[in-house]
């Protein structure tokens, strides 16, 4: 499934690029509505091990996404500096814990890469591509259409 893109006015897509176990990550800026520090989220009992839980945004409950358990790297013990970054995809608002958001980046076609065949990435079904920079920095471009609760997972 594709993944919406927002393009710069230059022609690059631009991205909200994260830290995620130490490892560097992005999803498109285009399907951020907002980031938010962590707060405590209320368990949803039953729901999967890589669901924090729900949060309160103005009114509306959301999903949080522990993305550290959902790509394979362990939970994430949730501290004041991790952030919930808000997305809507295909009409589901669903939060994304993160360590931290480390920058907004542009990236154009030539730096983006197809993801290595390798089977011991435990994220590999949820990156899309990689984005290669000069300085040698490389983001795993996520798949938020696969990352995504189904709502039998998580009913809200």
């Amino acid at each position: 499934m594709l993944q919406s893109m927002s393009y710069n006015a230059a022609g690059k897509h631009d991205f909200i690029a994260f830290k995620l176990a130490e490892q560097d990550f992005c999803i498109d800026i285009g399907l951020v509505r907002e980031i938010r520090g962590w707060t405590p989220a209320t368990v949803v009992p039953h729901a999967p091990d890589y669901i924090k839980g729900v949060i309160n945004l103005r009114g509306a409950v959301v999903a949080v996404v522990d993305l550290s358990a959902r790509l394979g790297f362990g939970p994430s013990t949730p501290t004041q500096r991790h952030v919930v970054i808000i997305t809507l995809h295909q009409g589901r608002v669903v939060g994304l814990l993160a360590d931290l958001v480390s920058d907004i980046v542009s990236a154009d076609e030539m730096q983006m890469q197809p993801v290595p065949d390798l089977a011991a990435d435990p994220a590999r079904e949820f990156i899309t591509g990689m984005i290669t920079f000069e300085d040698g920095r490389i983001l795993r471009k996520i798949d938020l259409a696969q990352l995504m609760p189904t709502p039998q997972e998580v009913p809200v």
